[in-house]
């Protein structure tokens, strides 16, 4: 058979070649920076409570954004599938507008919108402005409803929440729409004329077989939200020890020129990334081989 890619000698080695200079020889250049630092300095910086606390806010705010992305994801996939009516190839194409929206643009627009002032801020403080004098709420609650009181959803991690969210969804609604078009309903008219109603049916027969790719297009959100720069730096206000995120320390230590520290944080951060990644894959992988 006469193959219209060449030979599978040059085709690897072409392979071969681009990933190393795209990826293999940045990366291998990123670990050898980062061990410049020394093991006594790399410690004290990774166990620096500041950077700590960016970490938990990084990793914590993007895996919430993606459990947030696949549950509405899915329902946005549902409608664009399931239904027709009017406007719909006009929805269908706004939920591209996060990959092709500037990150900066998006950040500046969520603060316009979620802050104290903006529309939907507005609304915020006040009902946190109310709910306070009514029920005086303390702990991490109270300080929650203040800093919504204060400034509205921006400036908090909430809005580093949102910010997350919104760049990540359109990665579940592009995985699972595909998926729910290739699904026949003959196996749910079987199961619904067998008297089972229709949450039994979601649950026993749809969902098992979007699993696979909600567990994909989790993944692509979650990795998405954690390298996610520009949009976070307008909305999360960057109080240290509160509201920054990993990649702002990295630039923060370029800009003060010391490049190792800013490379072990970037190493640091890949490593983490690429376990947790490599769990999801093999759960996927698992997922899959149980639905066939």
């Amino acid at each position: 058979m006469r193959r219209v890619i060449p030979g599978f000698g040059l085709s690897l080695g072409f392979t071969i070649t681009y990933l190393s200079v795209i990826v293999l020889i940045p990366l291998a250049a990123l670990f050898l920076k980062a061990t410049g630092l020394g093991l006594e300095e790399s410690w004290k910086l990774l166990t620096n409570p500041r950077v700590l606390a960016a970490a938990r806010l990084s990793f914590g705010a993007s895996a919430a954004a993606a459990s947030c992305s696949v549950f509405t994801g899915l329902l946005v996939a549902w409608v664009l599938v399931r239904y027709q009516f009017p406007g719909r190839r006009l929805l269908d194409a706004m939920v591209d507008l996060p990959f092709a929206l500037p990150t900066a643009v998006a950040g500046i627009t969520l603060t316009t919108i979620y802050g104290k002032e903006g529309w939907i801020g507005s609304q915020l403080s006040r009902f946190a402005i109310s709910y306070q004098e009514s029920h005086h709420a303390t702990g991490w609650l109270g300080e929650f409803l203040n800093g919504w009181a204060e400034k509205g959803a921006a400036y908090s991690s909430f809005g580093i929440f949102l910010a997350l969210t919104f760049i990540g969804f359109p990665f579940v609604v592009r995985t699972v729409q595909p998926v729910m078009e290739d699904m026949s309903n003959d196996v749910e008219e079987a199961a619904a004329t067998l008297g089972a109603n229709r949450w039994t049916v979601f649950r026993s027969v749809i969902f098992p077989s979007l699993l696979p790719a909600l567990v994909t297009g989790f993944t692509l959100a979650f990795a998405r939200a954690v390298g996610e720069y520009g949009s976070v730096i307008f909305i999360s206000g960057n109080l240290p020890g509160k509201t920054e995120i990993l990649p702002l320390m990295i630039v923060a230590q370029l800009e003060q020129n010391h490049y190792p520290a800013a490379a072990m944080i970037a190493a640091s951060m890949l490593v983490i990334s690429f376990a947790l990644l490599l769990l999801i894959n093999l759960l996927q992988r698992r997922l899959n081989w149980q639905t066939r």
